[in-house]
């Protein structure tokens, strides 16, 4: 997998929990997690950037995913593995 994978994060949320689980299935390696739980400066920056207020929110390389259903979408739609390989 060549596309940058990064998620916003707290420390307890069970979505966050099954979007890295699915992510790692998929052959995900490694997952920048920007906690916002530790961070509200990092929470209105993911506000700003996404327009969102829920975590996980995940962007894969450049492309704003969502959360964990979108994700999960993506995935039964047959479009993650390209998104992750950097073919969107």
């Amino acid at each position: 997998m060549s596309a940058r994978v990064l998620m916003y994060t707290t420390a307890v949320c069970p979505f966050c929990i099954r979007a890295k689980q699915l992510l790692k299935a998929r052959g995900v390696e490694t997952i920048e997690e920007i906690r916002i739980d530790l961070d509200p400066d990092r929470r209105d920056e993911m506000m700003q950037k996404t327009q969102r207020r829920t975590v996980p929110q995940i962007y894969i390389g450049d492309t704003h995913v969502g959360g964990c259903d979108d994700l999960y979408a993506l995935d039964a739609a047959g479009q993650l593995l390209s998104l992750l390989d950097g073919q969107a």
